[in-house]
């Protein structure tokens, strides 16, 4: 029997997808090993092996087939536009996709005007503005804290994830029109769910009946 193996995004959402995965029967402790400086992580006796990979190469790994399955954020999944299955809504890590800025400049975005509009995720912001709102608009991409720039005037607005909206009201930005709610999807390699379809299928039956018990 061949491993199935796992990216899953780095950081808090790793660590809450692993406990989803216990609550599965599914272990991988080495993996929460801060010491340890190994890359790829195997439960031998499930013939299950994990890595950690920086969110936006998860798609990548899927795509290509050196996963055959991810963790990773519905914004990550909207950016990179790979081609692979998005199977199960899991979550976690719940938040939105929003345009902010100043108040002021909810009347820039009602008329319809030219203006330039910050963000980590160019790819989602020129779909909103180009595909959705028929809005043409200057995007300036950033890597960094995006609330600057509308401060000192780089952009009028920002596209950003946005969860309490603390760090929007504390330099006063706020939120003008969302875009889209975003939490931690759960993606599959196309050709693996063809060649490992029963293994596959079982691991993410066994996750949906764990969240619909989390509703009842």
């Amino acid at each position: 029997m061949r491993y199935i193996t796992f990216a899953l995004a780095k950081g808090r959402l790793a660590l809450q997808t692993l406990e989803l995965l216990e609550s599965i029967g599914i272990r991988c402790d080495e993996i929460k090993d801060k010491s340890s400086r190994k890359l790829i992580f195997v439960n031998e006796d499930l013939k299950l092996r994990f890595f950690l990979a920086k969110a936006s190469d998860v798609p990548t790994y899927v795509e290509y087939g050196a996963a055959d399955i991810g963790v990773v954020g519905k914004d990550t999944i909207l950016e990179e536009g790979r081609k692979m299955y998005e199977v199960l809504d899991l979550r976690l890590g719940k938040c939105r996709m929003c345009v902010a800025g100043p108040s002021k400049a909810k009347e820039l975005l009602e008329q319809g005007g030219i203006i330039r509009v910050a963000t980590k995720y160019p790819n989602i912001a020129k779909d909103y503005f180009y595909n959705k709102k028929h809005q043409t608009v200057e995007i300036i991409k950033l890597n960094g804290s995006i609330e600057l720039a509308p401060i000192v005037g780089l952009a009028e607005v920002i596209v950003d994830i946005v969860e309490t909206g603390s760090t929007l009201r504390e330099n006063g930005l706020c939120v003008l029109e969302d875009i889209c709610n975003i939490s931690a999807r759960m993606v599959v390699n196309e050709v693996s769910m063809k060649m490992q379809h029963e293994r596959i299928t079982h691991i993410i039956n066994n996750i949906k009946n764990v969240l619909t018990r989390e509703d009842v």
